[in-house]
């Protein structure tokens, strides 16, 4: 597997979980610190932790410490997988469904 496969796959495994799905939604509109992040989700901290650890080891996410605040900033970049890889998969279907419309419109043998 290629190191684009990879990163893609990791960047899917980390938004599988709707937790942090929700998190990266937050970060879209700015960062916040982790206890910010943590008051919206019924669970222990150190359980909302092993999320910010998942998103940051799969690089959508960074965090930084100043004394007691660990504050989370959305890597955006590391989405650009995500919408290249739809985008190709939108490009893929909208081909098939052209040359379904147009066997349905004018169905010779020509156009298979």
């Amino acid at each position: 597997m290629d190191k684009y496969s990879e990163a893609l796959d990791g960047v899917f495994v980390a938004l599988a979980d709707p937790t942090r799905r929700a998190v990266v939604g937050r970060l879209g509109v700015g960062p916040a610190s982790v206890g910010e992040l943590a008051r919206a989700f019924p669970m222990a901290l150190p359980s909302f932790m092993k999320h910010v650890r998942t998103l940051e080891a799969k690089g959508l996410i960074r965090t930084k410490k100043s004394g007691r605040v660990r504050t989370c900033v959305l890597e955006r970049q590391r989405l650009d997988l995500v919408d290249g890889w739809l985008a190709q998969q939108r490009r893929i279907w909208e081909g098939r469904t052209d040359r379904l419309e147009q066997f349905v419109i004018d169905p010779r043998e020509d156009h298979l």
